[in-house]
C-alpha cells in the first residue's frame, strides 16, 4: 500500500511538472510570437537592461503585461470551475455556462457604459454581479436539495435573462458599444499594466484562499451528511467557496471579458490526469488554465495575422463540442 501511495503521488508530482512547463511554454510563445517576432536574446538583454529600441518597447508595454493578464485570466478561471463543479456536484458546472460571468458581466458592462473613466470599479462590481448570479441560480435550483441537472438548467436560465440585460444595454448606450462588444466576446487585446494590476490581487487573494481550502473541498467529495460527522459546517463551507469562485471569475471577467469554457475544460482534463485530490488538482489546474489562456491567445493573434481573432472564440470553438460531449456522458 505504501508503495502504490508513493507512486501514486510520484505520477501527480510528475504531471504537475509537465502542466508547469507548458505554462512556462505558452508565457515564452506570447512574448516571442506575433505581428513582430522579438528574439530570445533581446528579451533577455531587455530584462537584464542591456538592450534598448523598439524590441524592447513592444516587449515591456506590449507583449509582457497581455501575457501576465492572460496567465492571471487562465489561472483564476480554472480555479474558479475546478471549485464550481466540487461544491455544486456537477461536472459541468463552470463560471460562463452557469451565468456566474454572466453576473459578472452585466455589473462590468454597468461600469463600462456609464463610467467609462473608472476601470478599477469593474473587479469589486463584477464580484457584486457574480455572487447575486450565484444566488439566483442557488435558489432556483434548489428543490429538496440540488441536483446536478437543475443548477445547469437554471444556470442557463439566469444567464439568458442576464444576456438579454446586456443586450438591451448595449442598444441604448449605441455610442459606446465597440469596448463593450469586444469586451463580450472575451479577449486580451490592448491589455496592460493597468489591467495586471486590476486583476493579480484578487488571483492572489483568491488562489490563497482556494488552495488553503483544498483539504475542506475533498471532504465535501465524500458527501453533505459524512463531512458533518466530520466537523465541517457544510452550508457556511459552501457559500464561502462560492464566492471564492465568484471573485476568481469576476476578476477574470474585468479584464478578459466573458472569456468562456476554460473553467470547465482545464479542471476536467487536469482530473483526468491528476485525480480528484483538490491538494494536486487545484494547482495543476491552475498550470493548465494558464497554458491554455496563453498559447491560445497566440494562436488566436498569429493564425490569421495580420487579424487579430479574440481569444474567446477560439476558446468556443475548442469548449463547445468538449461540453456537449459531457452533457452526452452525464445525461
Amino acid at each position: 500500500m505504501a508503495d502504490y501511495n508513493n507512486h501514486k503521488i510520484g505520477w501527480r508530482i510528475s504531471i504537475m511538472v509537465i502542466f508547469a512547463i507548458l505554462a512556462v511554454t505558452g508565457f515564452l510563445l506570447s512574448i516571442v510570437m506575433g505581428s513582430v517576432e522579438i528574439p530570445v536574446s533581446e528579451i533577455i538583454g531587455s530584462i537584464m537592461g542591456t538592450s534598448a529600441g523598439i524590441h524592447e518597447n513592444i516587449f515591456l508595454n506590449i507583449r509582457l503585461p497581455r501575457t501576465v493578464v492572460g496567465a492571471l485570466v487562465g489561472i483564476n478561471l480554472a480555479l474558479s470551475g475546478a471549485i464550481l463543479q466540487a461544491i455544486m456536484k456537477n461536472p459541468l458546472a463552470d463560471p460562463h455556462i452557469i451565468g456566474i460571468s454572466s453576473g459578472a458581466g452585466i455589473a462590468g458592462i454597468m461600469v463600462i457604459l456609464m463610467f467609462p473613466g473608472h476601470e478599477m470599479l469593474i473587479t469589486p462590481v463584477a464580484f457584486i454581479g457574480a455572487m447575486l448570479a450565484a444566488v439566483c441560480i442557488y435558489i432556483l435550483a434548489w428543490k429538496n436539495g440540488i441536483r446536478p441537472v437543475r443548477i445547469i438548467l437554471a444556470g442557463v436560465a439566469v444567464s439568458a435573462f442576464l444576456g438579454a440585460g446586456i443586450s438591451g444595454m448595449m442598444i441604448f448606450n449605441s455610442d459606446r458599444i465597440h469596448n463593450a462588444l469586444m469586451w463580450m466576446v472575451g479577449g486580451l487585446s490592448a491589455r496592460g499594466w493597468a489591467h495586471a494590476s486590476m486583476i493579480w490581487p484578487y488571483s492572489l487573494s483568491g488562489g490563497l484562499l482556494a488552495f488553503l481550502a483544498a483539504g475542506h473541498i475533498n471532504i465535501l467529495q465524500l458527501g453533505d451528511d459524512v463531512a458533518r460527522g466530520l466537523g465541517v459546517r457544510v452550508e457556511l463551507t459552501r457559500v464561502f467557496l462560492t464566492a471564492v469562485a465568484a471573485i476568481l471569475a469576476a476578476s477574470a471577467v474585468s479584464v478578459a471579458g466573458l472569456l468562456g469554457f476554460v473553467g470547465l475544460v482545464v479542471p476536467h482534463a487536469a482530473r483526468l490526469l491528476i485525480g480528484s485530490d483538490y491538494r494536486f488538482l487545484l494547482p495543476a489546474s491552475a498550470l493548465l488554465g494558464m497554458a491554455l489562456v496563453t498559447i491560445g491567445d497566440t494562436m488566436a493573434r498569429t493564425v490569421f495575422a495580420p487579424i487579430e481573432l479574440p481569444v474567446g472564440i477560439l476558446m468556443a470553438v475548442l469548449g463547445a463540442p468538449f461540453f456537449l460531449f459531457l452533457l452526452r456522458r452525464e445525461l
